[in-house]
């Protein structure tokens, strides 16, 4: 036996005041999003923008549903809005922001599991890191080179190589 590790390095900034004009730009922008979140039954609001290789940016914000398991999140609205209207194309950055009824929206959070894979299957799928900046309201800001180190040990279509088996 043998123990191995998993680790990877990101920023970490105590506002987006620090970041770069782009970056804070774009986190902005997620947080105008949460204004187009639905959210009714959560009141936790959900904003994304992904700025793209073209320097078009393109947001998403989450959307519930009574029926709970049909809601999506502003990652895969996002992704969504991105792949239909500019197919192929790789993103370069994806920012994502909230706000709350409820709390506090002053540290980063990340995307849940189902968004991290369907990321990570976009990222795996143009062959080119997507770079995620991750704030809230206010406080810390996160930027993580790439969206696969969210997800260390991921299901992906080299397990589908039937080939293989």
């Amino acid at each position: 036996m043998r123990s191995e590790a998993f680790q990877f390095n990101f920023h970490v900034f105590d506002s987006i005041d620090e970041l770069n004009e782009e970056d804070a730009s774009l986190l902005k922008e997620a947080m105008k999003a949460t204004s187009n979140a639905y959210a009714p039954y959560s009141q936790f609001y959900v904003g994304a923008a992904a700025k793209m290789h073209s320097g078009d940016i393109i947001t998403g914000s989450n959307q519930e549903n009574a029926s709970f398991p049909v809601g999506m999140c502003a990652e895969r609205v996002l992704l969504s809005a991105v792949s239909s209207r500019f197919p192929n194309q790789p993103i370069q950055s994806i920012a994502i922001s909230y706000k709350s009824d409820k709390a506090t929206s002053d540290h980063p959070i990340a995307p849940c599991g189902m968004c991290r894979q369907t990321m990570q299957e976009y990222e795996l799928r143009m062959k080119q890191p997507i770079r995620i900046i991750l704030g809230g309201e206010t406080g810390k800001v996160y930027v993580i080179p790439q969206i696969s180190y969210l997800l260390p040990f991921s299901f992906t279509i080299t397990e589908l190589d039937y080939k293989k088996c």
